[in-house]
């Protein structure tokens, strides 16, 4: 939740004004709890999401890096929210996080990946494919990796911008 990246995105979508809601994952940080490799941390999206649809705006989207991005694509899966989804950097497959849904289970929504042409985490190649076939738009960051070292209020603009569009 404190990771650059995120706060560029919580920062920007706060000074747009937007409310926000960004949380560790059980186990993460002070949280409670037990890594669960994306399978509990789902009721950690929906903890998130719910508190988010009490909101003065509701929910109006959800974005997320790397694991978080997969945890909430599968959110997305598991209770067929339509809701603007942007991820940052997920892998399609591996064994740090959750594999991405099969894109059958996925319901009709617009949707959005960004990912560094210099990833060495997860595949671009990968990503992009899984991307056209859940209809999906890719931005891709020209010579970042992973962690978008130095590009992040620019990610953040790009996050909200697929999120509203």
């Amino acid at each position: 939740m404190n990771a650059p990246l995120i706060a560029a995105i919580a920062r920007h979508a706060a000074t747009d004004g937007l409310d926000v809601v960004r949380f560790n994952f059980r186990g993460v940080g002070a949280s409670t709890g037990k890594h669960d490799k994306g399978v509990a941390e789902l009721k950690d999206v929906t903890a998130a999401a719910t508190y988010a649809s009490l909101l003065e705006g509701g929910l109006v989207g959800i974005a997320g890096w790397s694991f978080g991005a997969a945890v909430a694509l599968n959110w997305q899966a598991n209770t067929q929210s339509s809701v603007p989804y942007v991820g940052v950097a997920p892998a399609v497959r591996s064994d740090l996080s959750p594999t991405l849904p099969d894109p059958e289970d996925l319901p009709t929504a617009q949707r959005a990946f960004v990912v560094g042409e210099r990833d060495q985490i997860i595949d671009p190649e990968a990503l992009a494919e899984y991307a056209k076939a859940i209809s999906a738009r890719i931005v891709t960051y020209r010579g970042s990796d992973h962690f978008f070292v130095l590009r992040h209020d620019k990610l953040a603009t790009d996050v909200l911008r697929l999120l509203a569009s």
